[in-house]
């Protein structure tokens, strides 16, 4: 599955998912004369494989296509981990960086028949890689996320920007942009049109000029609309189309899914749709044992079911951008969504690496792009609990914050800082976010840390500003019970921590969220010292265990989330 909604009804596409062929690789092998050992299971992670599951370094993927004709192909992955190079036919297309973010590439003018695509994947970890780094999570192996071929014309759709404005309760603007692009050496007129439900949709007639992408946008002002918010879901379908010059030949059509809300931030609130919005809910990682982090669909189906029951009505994407057909459940299940790109953790040493502000920005470019037009996307967030308390980290929190608010000016901005007392950018964010453990890392009381904090916020770029506590929670092992001296690691103490904090955080008037770490137990890498800290080589702060699972804490939550309106 791709998408949960067909995208295209012009162009044909198709979804190259199955067995591929498949070996490892040591360093400075020929990829072309390479025996193929293995059969692999695309999308999926090697370490899945009873053969690959401690396997980290380099493999390499085969499969074969046909073409019942001549054609461009356009191939795209959406998600590779961590580093991919992508060959058709012995000749290399394109390389890309980075396991949660899509990526594409065109080959033109394809002869009909049979072609051979193959991906060499490396998941190690290197100075070259400045965000996959031993970490709180695992970095897994293998095309994670599916594979679409399609075929194009020489001119495109590429993608589409849906931006509403409420005007009243129910009148709203859409400012809609379509990028169009060349791939050919002639310039060419093309008509666009399209529709919105049963509104029309008119473009106009534009000049598209030889290896060219032109943005095309417009206002469309819409009555009667029913507003997108996690108690109503209402999502539309926009459909645009590409005509040849003025005829009646449609040779490309892109269609998205779009809801119509509006998110402000003003006097220490946060408001969906002009109503003021508590966020309650949990940090996710992509993570199974049995599925790593290519979670099949009917898993991401169970997940939004846990969140939806527990009372939730946000989601953070700790700590990379997701795969887009969990965002397409939360657009439709009425899940808020705070997206993040891939940086956790980091030491100003780290931050230094002569690849870190590249493949930052490659990240955030690709995130915020792709995934503009989800409704359930209401924050972006960038580096987690890195190094904000320094000068020269603030430059770089300051540089990626421009970046996305150059992309994107309808969402607010934020990140997820434990500098507590000594973070020097809370001045650059629309939104202050604190990781606070009161009763897990530190015996002390939530609700007098916290007056502290916020006195200290007031003072340090964040008066006025709304605060979410980002990450709280403890570590309890599942069946691990004891309740009587109810100790670490125990069911009862991480109930018993988790309850203390919901009791301050859900009643405090200048909080607008809580969000819990985390949803479900999740893998850390054994590399590196993360998982000395770490019992069974898992972060155990779930609500649910790894297998989804509840543990006691999850009847607490409930009970307060339940309890506390959105």
């Amino acid at each position: 599955m791709i998408r949960l909604f067909t995208q295209h009804k012009v162009r044909k596409q198709k979804e190259l998912e199955g067995l591929w062929d498949f070996t490892i690789l040591s360093d400075n092998e020929n990829i072309f004369q390479k025996k193929f050992t293995h059969k692999m299971w695309v999308p999926g992670c090697w370490e899945t494989h009873p053969e690959f599951s401690k396997f980290r370094g380099k493999a390499l993927y085969k499969t074969t296509i046909e073409c019942d004709r001549k054609t461009n192909l356009r191939f795209v992955f959406k998600g590779v981990s961590h580093t991919a190079e992508v060959f058709f036919d012995n000749f290399k297309i394109t390389q890309h960086y980075n396991a949660y973010t899509p990526f594409d590439a065109i080959v033109k003018s394809v002869e009909k028949g049979k072609h051979e695509l193959l991906v060499m994947v490396d998941n190690s970890f290197s100075e070259d890689s400045a965000l996959h780094i031993p970490n709180d999570y695992f970095t897994y192996g293998g095309i994670i996320r599916p594979i679409v071929m399609e075929e194009i014309n020489d001119i495109f759709i590429k993608r589409l920007e849906f931006s509403p404005a409420l005007i009243d309760d129910n009148t709203w603007t859409a400012e809609i942009s379509v990028y169009v692009r060349n791939i050919s050496d002639k310039a060419a007129n093309v008509k666009i049109d399209g529709n919105l439900d049963n509104w029309h949709l008119d473009f106009g007639v534009w000049c598209v000029r030889e290896e060219q992408e032109l943005k095309i946008s417009k206002k469309f002002t819409f009555d009667g609309i029913r507003a997108w918010s996690s108690e109503n879901p209402q999502l539309y379908l926009l459909n645009i189309r590409l005509w040849k010059d003025d005829s009646n030949e449609c040779i490309d059509d892109l269609i998205e899914r779009v809801g119509f809300r509006e998110i402000k931030v003003s006097s220490s609130k946060i408001y969906i749709n002009g109503k003021p919005v508590f966020f309650k809910g949990f940090n996710r990682h992509e993570d199974h044992p049995d599925y790593g982090c290519a979670i099949p669909f009917q898993m991401m189906v169970k997940d939004i079911e846990l969140i939806k029951q527990s009372g939730a009505n946000m989601i953070r994407t700790s700590h990379y951008p997701n795969d887009e057909r969990f965002l397409d459940l939360c657009d439709e299940y009425g899940i808020y969504v705070w997206e993040e790109n891939h940086a956790r953790g980091l030491t100003l040493q780290q931050m230094q690496n002569p690849n870190f502000d590249i493949q930052c920005e490659n990240c955030n470019r690709e995130m915020v792009l792709n995934h503009y037009n989800h409704p359930s996307i209401v924050i972006w967030g960038i580096l987690n609990e890195c190094a904000s308390h320094t000068p020269e980290g603030r430059e770089k929190y300051k540089k990626q914050i421009e970046q996305i608010r150059k992309m994107d000016k309808t969402r607010p901005i934020t990140f997820a800082s434990c500098m507590h007392f000594s973070d020097l950018c809370l001045d650059l964010v629309d939104i202050i976010s604190m990781n606070i453990y009161s009763g897990w890392y530190e015996d002390r009381d939530a609700n007098e840390f916290f007056d502290k904090l916020y006195c200290w916020i007031q003072q340090a770029g964040g008066a006025g500003k709304p605060i979410i506590i980002s990450e709280f929670g403890a570590e309890g092992l599942y069946g691990f019970r004891d309740p009587f001296a109810r100790v670490k690691w125990s069911e009862e103490r991480q109930a018993d921590i988790l309850e203390d904090n919901l009791k301050v955080y859900l009643n405090r008037e200048e909080i607008s969220g809580a969000l819990i770490w985390q949803f479900c137990d999740c893998k850390v890498t054994e590399e590196g010292k993360v998982f000395l800290g770490r019992a069974r080589t898992k972060n155990n702060k779930g609500v649910f265990d790894e297998y989804r699972r509840p543990k006691l804490a999850y009847d607490i939550v409930k009970k307060f989330f339940m309890y506390k309106n959105g």
